[in-house]
């Protein structure tokens, strides 16, 4: 039978009409059953899990709200925390690691002794570990006793960057604390960091970069100034390339200490950041003791002179017009 041009060209036509119509009604079936878009949206942004206290009790605040895009789902971002137990010492934790999250955790000091100050303690733990017992809680509570609050830093760790994301998470404290400082009975005037080995490395990098804030943002913590008002480096280290050429006219002021002959490596970091401090004309005290090896905090350190250097950062401290009677 022959099929003439015409019958070619209607039977054509039908095709893509019944084409057509089974792809309006596909479209139409998945628009029933679709989630809004935003719901969808919702429902694949990655979920971070809320950290837990290392202090029984204490209250931890995250630094970054929910959808921020300063948070970034790495690897094992989905799982929690992971707590390293002090040994020898059940319930006392020493390190924490897969910190995806960070946060601040609060140990506010007694009303009675409150003064005002308040301190951004940074463990250490070489980008690898955060140190928040020796150089975390153990520090908290020896601030609080003297009347300082204390904010004890969970950081981001490797993979993550230390100039970038850790930098990152070390201002944002800053403007945090600020942003709360009535509620929680500080002077935004008066905050300043106390960093230990890595964490010695965000109270410098801290030291050099920082703003004013900005004074349109809608977010009231992005209003708020990421500068501290003091910086303290203890046995501080950090990678080479490490830039201490561009120190800002404003930088803090600043408080060294390191070990000698047993600590090598920090204590000459820690002359080249005083050098550099000193050759911007910003005021800073180095104590380089002779020996005392790295790391161990505030322990006395079997009564040598290294046991003893947080008596001298209260000197300074005191003499820097920080340190004021509580409720003054």
């Amino acid at each position: 039978m022959r099929i003439t041009t015409r019958q070619v060209r209607r039977l054509t036509f039908a095709l893509v009409l019944a084409a057509v119509a089974v792809a309006a009604a596909t479209a139409w079936s998945v628009a029933q059953t679709a989630p809004p878009a935003g719901q969808a949206a919702a429902a694949t942004a990655p979920v971070f899990l809320e950290p837990l206290p290392v202090f029984p009790g204490a209250k931890v605040v995250t630094l970054w709200p929910p959808g921020s895009p300063q948070l970034r789902p790495l690897a094992g971002y989905d799982k929690p925390e992971n707590f390293v137990m002090r040994r020898g010492s059940p319930g006392v934790v020493e390190s924490v690691t897969n910190i995806n999250n960070p946060s601040i955790e609060l140990h506010l000091a007694p009303p009675d002794k409150a003064n005002g100050m308040a301190i951004i303690v940074a463990p250490g733990g070489g980008n690898n570990t955060c140190n928040l017992g020796v150089e975390g809680s153990d520090i908290a509570l020896w601030l609080n006793s003297i009347g300082i609050s204390a904010f004890v830093e969970r950081y981001r760790l490797k993979p993550y960057s230390s100039a970038v994301d850790a930098l990152a998470d070390t201002q944002q404290c800053f403007r945090l604390v600020r942003a709360r400082a009535k509620e929680w009975n500080i002077d935004p005037k008066r905050v300043g960091i106390m960093g230990f080995s890595a964490g010695g490395e965000q109270a410098a990098r801290v030291a050099m970069n920082f703003d004013a804030g900005d004074p349109s943002a809608a977010d009231p913590v992005a209003r708020q100034s990421d500068r501290p008002d003091f910086t303290v480096l203890v046995y501080a280290g950090w990678a080479r390339g490490f830039d201490l050429t561009n120190i800002p006219k404003n930088a803090p002021p600043a408080f060294c200490t390191v070990a000698g002959i047993d600590d090598m490596s920090h204590a000459t970091q820690t002359i080249d950041f005083v050098s550099a401090w000193l050759k911007a004309g910003i005021a800073t005290e180095l104590h380089i003791y002779g020996h005392g090896g790295h790391a161990n905090g505030i322990k006395p350190r079997d009564g040598i002179p290294f046991g003893t250097w947080q008596n001298r950062w209260i000197d300074w401290i005191t003499d820097l017009g920080m340190m004021k009677a509580a409720g003054k």
